[in-house]
């Protein structure tokens, strides 16, 4: 998946603390790729975006 051109984002709860424990999200065609802020040439997950909305619907039932 070329993630060449994704438009990475924060959370808005992420606190902009600077200390660099961030997950960033971009949506891409049918997915939802997650990567590590500190590292965003490193390697990102893909996840199916059926699969990424189950998940955030998980949390809000905690």
């Amino acid at each position: 998946m070329d993630l060449s051109d994704a438009q990475w984002r924060k959370s808005s709860r992420s606190g902009g603390g600077g200390d660099g424990n961030c997950v960033e999200v971009a949506f891409v065609s049918d997915a939802v790729a997650v990567r590590d802020s500190k590292d965003p040439a490193g390697p990102a997950l893909a996840f199916p975006t059926e699969s990424w909305r189950q998940f955030l619907t998980s949390l809000a039932d905690r």
